[in-house]
């Protein structure tokens, strides 16, 4: 069975009862675990670390040893009530193992896999989707009204309130990790204390960690036609663990500003006017880089700029190739599209 991402929250709160295993994987590791632990809880309410109730065990583990996956899930627990199978770190190399497994599955536990980024091809993942014994639940990156809604539910939950240019500035700065992002929510609401509400200038001395400087410097580095510092910048990226799909939206917002200044510009504003209007506002130290990426990037090319990430993004959950090749690819071709403001300018495209 295939969760469809309209169907993820209520199959949270009540799994279908014929589901005997479920798959939970995606590039959002913390999401992962998150709603991991939120199935558990449905079988084990709030006692997850029951000995008797509940067993961890690893890809690798059952990889070496595949009668194990049944004998636990068939195992009794000396307490009573119903058990939990924790699969972590599963992957391709244990796909037989559960397809065995679902085709007669022995026993009352639930068993719960957490798998990484998986490919529409991947073995595992059909395996779960093909069985109606099983259910394979993605987790990909909180984005968009998801990702503002996790912002102001956690902050709600510490006490705090956000304002709507703080909201806009952290829904930039966060979201490739679940676990992340609560972190970093709950490390900010201790910031603002009595006060009660994130202002802009809270989250930006709060947030702006060197992940998110990070994500600048691929951002800029492309704007800039820098395909030395891309280089480095990619580097540097995929090493914290950044997913290709955060790099691609980052750099979407970063253009997306450029096309609004350019935008205003041709209006008949200036540039220090047009980039006075940006929400969040730019940091001082960056506005001439800014200002000279506007006359490389006139509001066409960036459109064009902003189609192509778009595209990327696209092959990267559809293709089937490396995530992080299309992203390398692309980014790279865009600052290497660059040209310098006296001559003819041409699509990003």
């Amino acid at each position: 069975m295939k969760i469809k991402p309209a169907q993820i929250a209520a199959f949270l709160r009540q799994p279908d009862g014929a589901v005997r295993a479920i798959l939970v994987y995606g590039p959002d590791g913390g999401l992962v675990r998150e709603r991991a632990k939120t199935l558990a809880r449905n079988v084990l309410g709030e006692d997850l670390e029951d000995p008797f109730r509940c067993v961890t065990l690893y890809g690798e583990t059952i990889a070496g040893d595949p009668a194990r996956l049944a004998d636990e899930a068939a195992a009794l627990s000396l307490t009573g009530g119903r058990r939990v199978v924790l699969i972590r770190e599963a992957g391709d190399s244990v796909a037989s193992v559960f397809k065995s497994f679902l085709s007669e599955p022995v026993g009352d536990s639930l068993v719960i896999a957490e798998g990484g980024e998986l490919a529409k091809r991947s073995t595992l993942r059909k395996a779960f989707e093909e069985s109606p014994a099983a259910a394979a639940l993605p987790c990909y990156s909180d984005e968009g009204a998801g990702l503002v809604g996790i912002i102001e539910e956690t902050l709600r939950g510490q006490g705090v309130s956000v304002s709507r240019e703080a909201c806009a500035y952290l829904s930039r700065s966060l979201g490739s990790d679940r676990s992340i992002t609560r972190t970093e929510l709950i490390k900010l609401a201790l910031y603002v204390g009595d006060k009660g509400t994130v202002e802009l200038d809270d989250a930006m001395a709060c947030t702006a960690d060197s992940s998110a400087l990070s994500l600048d410097d691929v951002a800029n580095a492309v704007g800039s036609g820098d395909v030395a510092m891309l280089e480095k910048s990619l580097e540097r990226v995929f090493l914290e663990g950044v997913s290709p799909i955060q790099l691609f939206r980052w750099t979407a917002g970063h253009f997306r500003r450029l096309h609004f200044v350019g935008g205003q510009m041709a209006q008949g504003m200036t540039a220090d006017g047009a980039m006075a209007k940006l929400k969040p506002p730019l940091f001082f130290k960056v506005k001439d880089r800014f200002r000279s990426q506007l006359r490389m990037w006139p509001p066409e090319r960036a459109s064009g700029a902003l189609e192509r990430l778009t595209d990327a993004e696209r092959d990267c959950k559809t293709t089937g190739f490396p995530a992080e090749t299309i992203c390398h690819r692309t980014l790279l071709a865009l600052a290497a599209s660059v040209r310098p403001a006296s001559r003819p300018t041409q699509r990003a495209r």
